[in-house]
């Protein structure tokens, strides 16, 4: 059985929404990140990134990692268009040049967008007010609004990223466009890209995923 390793609040939610998109069965064991414990090391830890037990299946130290019939995965997208691939019917590429095409777009929303919308996320919502930069959140606003250009007019054909259907690269893009969120000026901009993570974010699987992250400690 498929074994996805790491908490909610991380970007194993993008492998946890895909697997109960396919419907695929799978061991959750939730890792947290070691910079949120006080005390990583106290005998009472919970299992986080820095744990010995983990480290022997990424020894990176980061999450999430999966463990599938013996091949053992990092980095979240990579994990993605490999669990499509093998498990996705539809929402996996029907040829090679979807294949590329889901290749293409990951890698295209973790170098143009990723760096840009994680600060978004940080200085405009998720770190303490007297932790944010305001300087940093308006030169990362600055920097999203050409690949909100360029996947507005992606969009413009069939409303999805690859094939005319929701697909891995559907996925893949919009937990990373979702950081951006806290700067809403970017989507009134970019209609087309609203209404699309509109629509990811309307899918049961994903409302499910959301919830289960709730659930967990902040």
């Amino acid at each position: 059985m498929l074994t996805i390793y790491g908490c909610l609040r991380s970007r194993a939610s993008r492998n946890v929404w895909l697997a109960d998109e396919i419907g695929l069965p799978y061991r959750h064991v939730p890792v947290i990140q070691s910079y949120r414990l006080a005390d990583p090391g106290a005998a009472a830890a919970p299992l986080h990134t820095r744990s010995p037990g983990f480290l022997a299946v990424n020894p990176n130290g980061r999450i999430p990692a999966i463990e599938d019939d013996g091949l053992v995965l990092h980095e979240s997208l990579a994990i993605n268009l490999y669990l499509a691939r093998r498990y996705g019917g539809t929402l996996g590429p029907a040829d090679a040049a979807e294949d590329g095409l889901m290749g293409m777009w990951s890698l295209w929303a973790a170098t143009e967008v990723e760096p840009h919308s994680i600060l978004v996320l940080y200085h405009l919502a998720a770190k303490p007010p007297e932790e944010r930069d305001a300087g940093i959140a308006a030169a990362a606003v600055e920097a999203l609004r050409a690949p909100f250009a360029v996947l507005d007019q992606a969009l413009a054909a069939t409303g999805f990223a690859v094939g005319g259907r929701f697909t891995v690269a559907d996925i893949n893009l919009s937990e990373v466009v979702r950081y951006a969120m806290p700067a809403p000026a970017l989507f009134a901009a970019a209609p087309r890209v609203a209404a699309w993570l509109a629509a990811c974010h309307a899918r049961p699987a994903f409302k499910a995923m959301m919830a289960r992250r709730e659930l967990e400690p902040a």
